[in-house]
């Protein structure tokens, strides 16, 4: 697949009265068209900046964004503006016109673009129709929950047929189970639509929903990329284990001197892996943790596990995972 976005070397420094902030060093990374590409990190980390340089909202201090093969830097204000009628966007706080109704809302950019009433109306709903709310289109924003609301911003985000979907923390402000429908609708809308998304967020969930790609931001520095299953089973960095790890935080105290973060996928889920160690070496493993998860689709699974004291055994065990083709790896550190 072909990049329809390339970050190469942006970084972006803003002036305050106590001195420079670097928000972004040095970012390069690559979304291909059709993925839906997520953007992590803690608050802090640099994303929204990151977002807002990809349709120049914040033009970088220095560096290259790329996009559909255009260098948006070297583009012209006209240019630019028609480039971004290409680049949709949906925020946290959804940022309807109050006093227009639903209808009236996702009519708002057509009519910026100058299509006929008639034509728009028709357009906008049409979309009501894709985002289920076909019998809300005469009421007002304040009459909505934040779910619905939600899904009217990304009708009005469709009405100009985008290439490119981003998303700025769009479900923070939902609850979990509205938060699922809208990541399903976002899921169909680029199955469908062929959109490329680009998800920003503070949380593991929503990338392992429905994300395929991820890059890790931390303190403005890209602190690793791949995809999600890679992300999930073996984190690589400090920044990526604290994000996927994060789940672990009600475990409690943990006692013992090594404990490991086991993984797996769907295929080795059904075999007895924990029963045959313990008839093997004789030995009780103590499962402080256990949990599955969906990520792109597939079954995924992990578990902290405690090992016996005796060094010898523990280092078989370890050994035994990793013949079985489990992910494994010490968890010392992340203890809480």
């Amino acid at each position: 697949m072909e990049p329809i976005i390339e970050l190469t070397h942006v970084s972006k420094t803003f002036h305050a009265q106590n001195g420079e902030v670097e928000a972004l060093k040095d970012i390069s990374l690559s979304i291909e068209k059709g993925d839906i590409f997520g953007i992590i990190g803690l608050s802090g980390a640099g994303k929204s900046t990151l977002v807002r340089c990809l349709n120049l909202l914040e033009k970088p201090t220095s560096g290259e964004v790329i996009v559909n093969g255009n260098s948006l830097m070297s583009l012209s204000n006209k240019q630019l503006r028609k480039e971004r009628q290409r680049i949709g966007m949906i925020f946290q706080h959804f940022n309807l016109l109050m006093q227009r109704t639903v209808l009236d809302n996702i009519c708002f950019p057509l009519e910026i673009a100058g299509v006929k009433k008639s034509e728009a109306r028709k357009r906008a709903m049409e979309l009501l129709e894709v985002v289920n709310l076909s019998e809300k289109a005469k009421a007002y924003p304040a009459q909505l929950s934040g779910g619905q609301k939600q899904r009217v911003a990304i009708a009005r985000v469709l009405a100009t047929d985008p290439e490119i979907l981003l998303c700025d923390e769009a479900t923070s402000a939902l609850d979990p189970q509205t938060t699922k429908s809208i990541l399903s609708l976002l899921k169909e809308i680029n199955e469908k639509r062929g959109i490329t998304i680009v998800v920003i967020t503070h949380e593991m969930a929503v990338v392992q929903e429905i994300c395929s790609h991820v890059a890790v931001l931390d303190h403005g520095n890209l602190m690793e990329t791949g995809s999600v299953e890679d992300l999930f089973r073996k984190p690589k960095t400090d920044a990526a284990k604290r994000l996927v790890l994060s789940g672990f935080a009600h475990i409690g105290e943990m006692k013992g001197e090594r404990k490991v973060r086991v993984t797996f996928d769907g295929h080795t889920a059904f075999e007895p892996i924990i029963g045959n160690i313990i008839l093997e070496y004789k030995t009780p493993i103590n499962i402080l943790y256990a949990d599955t998860k969906t990520i792109n689709g597939n079954a995924e699974g992990e578990m902290i596990l405690q090992l016996p004291q005796n060094e010898e055994i523990a280092d078989k065990i370890v050994s035994y995972f990793k013949e079985k083709n489990l992910g494994v790896e010490e968890v010392d550190d992340y203890a809480r």
